[in-house]
């Protein structure tokens, strides 16, 4: 019960807190530079490639041959990879929906697509919101809708959270904290993504913060999962170990990595990740040694 509790108090932290964080850094600075975020999204990737490779999959090999941990890895990837493709379509039908529902205000106001996008990004919403450009209303729209995507791309986190405790509770390790902590450096950024159409759209800060730091609670659920299923069997601490593996390795090169490389481009941003590795190589082997 006790391992529950710290679980539920550490994700919460690193899930509420790193969202609601991210949140209140669109509210202050409403615009952060491409720059600073893709450094960021750099520096997470490293340092979540190290535990990845030095931490889950060398845990998930100690009792279990390569092959099924190769296999879990490719579910984890594909089947985190499906999920988002789903919130992607979902999101994309949002959208659209609401774009139709304002093409007429647009029309009314004089303003082609490409001004009042440039109008929007430049004063109030961060770079990669994009689509937030229909007006008001959908930028609360799309705002929400983020909040829902994000809050179900958490539970295979959360798992990957959970699974790693689990993993550490069997090493008497602290892999579980730091898998926690690099989580809510991911979320972040994410939390800045939710709140600045929201901000756009007339929304109070707190509001905004509020809804960003809920779609964390998939977070908690996922890691108590995943601990649970660690937990009971050799076997399924495998299982999970791999299948958060693949799920972070999505999360690094199908979503951190291309958004990093969209935002901002220069050989600097390698530095970065290769900063962020070493970080979590050195965080890895001084808790084992």
């Amino acid at each position: 019960m006790h391992e529950y509790l710290t679980i539920f108090l550490i994700t919460a932290l690193t899930g509420f807190g790193g969202l609601a964080l991210g949140g209140g850094f669109a509210a202050a600075i409403h615009s952060p530079s491409d720059r600073s975020v893709s450094l960021l999204l750099r520096f997470t990737a490293g340092v979540m490639v190290s535990v990845v490779c030095f931490d889950l999959i060398a845990d998930a090999t100690e009792d279990s041959a390569i092959w099924p941990v190769i296999v879990w890895i490719l579910i984890g990837y594909f089947g985190t990879y499906l999920l988002n493709c789903w919130i992607d379509k979902q999101a994309h039908h949002s959208h659209s929906h609401g774009s139709h529902d304002h093409h007429d205000h647009h029309d009314h106001h004089g303003h082609d697509g490409h001004d009042h996008h440039h109008d929007h990004a430049g004063e109030h919403t961060d770079p990669r919101q994009e689509m937030c450009a229909c007006g008001h209303n959908t930028l609360h729209t799309a705002g929400l809708v983020l909040a829902a995507a994000v809050a179900l791309h958490n539970m295979p986190v959360g798992m990957a959270i959970g699974a790693t405790f689990a993993g550490a509770a069997q090493a008497a390790g602290h892999g579980g904290i730091l898998a926690a902590l690099i989580i809510g450096l991911h979320n972040l950024p994410e939390g800045m993504s939710i709140a600045a159409p929201l901000l756009s759209s007339g929304s109070r800060p707190a509001v905004a913060i509020g809804v960003a730091a809920l779609s964390g609670l998939p977070t908690i659920l996922g890691a108590m999962l995943g601990y649970s299923l660690g937990t009971m069997n050799p076997t399924l601490l495998c299982v999970s170990l791999s299948f958060a593996a693949g799920a972070m390795l999505y999360v690094i090169f199908g979503e951190l990595l291309p958004e990093s490389e969209h935002l901002w481009q220069h050989k600097l941003s390698g530095l970065a990740t290769m900063l962020g590795l070493l970080l979590g190589l050195a965080l890895i082997f001084s808790h084992h040694h």
